[in-house]
């Protein structure tokens, strides 16, 4: 590369340093909101008898809650659990989410979902995914700025349709 390309790539267009400036006014304002959905879909999941775990620092069921109490003001808006039947049910339960979208990268305004082991871990093999501590059933979440009960509303029918689904 010859440096007056280096140089030129170097730059942020005007579009893009407008449309950052204008988000960064926002972004504590959409943190707050996704780490409050978070929490609380978090305690719904909980709730969810095909749930196997809820990954979720602000719980006082996870391992590190009180360093992550002691370090943090809110907790965050990532998320995983794990769910009963592993592959069999993450493959049927993903696609019965509306609101909630499949994706591989996390962090937008929108909530997205997508399995540990076809996104961030798809290079481990299902042994080590094991060694690590990471089921074959879990899915990681990240929390949009939606109205928590329209993503609650979409989890609890996508749930329900693997329940008949699998007879459970």
């Amino acid at each position: 590369m010859c440096l007056k390309s280096l140089c030129q790539s170097t730059t942020m267009d005007p579009m893009a340093a407008y449309l950052l400036l204008r988000g960064m006014k926002t972004l504590h304002l959409r943190v707050r909101k996704q780490c409050k959905n978070a929490m609380i879909l978090a305690k719904y999941l909980l709730t969810i008898e095909m749930v196997e775990e809820v990954y979720y620092p602000g719980l006082e069921t996870h391992p590190h809650h009180d360093i992550a109490k002691r370090q943090m003001k809110d907790f965050g808006g990532m998320l995983s659990f794990s769910v009963k039947g592993g592959v069999d049910t993450v493959r049927d339960l993903l696609p019965k989410l509306q609101f909630a979208h499949r994706a591989a990268n996390l962090g937008a305004v929108e909530t997205t979902v997508g399995p540990a082991r076809t996104t961030s871990h798809v290079e481990c093999t299902p042994e080590e995914r094991a060694a690590m501590g990471i089921p074959e059933g879990l899915i990681r979440v990240s929390c949009g700025i939606e109205d928590i009960e329209d993503i609650i509303a979409d989890f609890d029918q996508a749930f329900k349709h693997v329940k008949t689904a699998l007879k459970v």
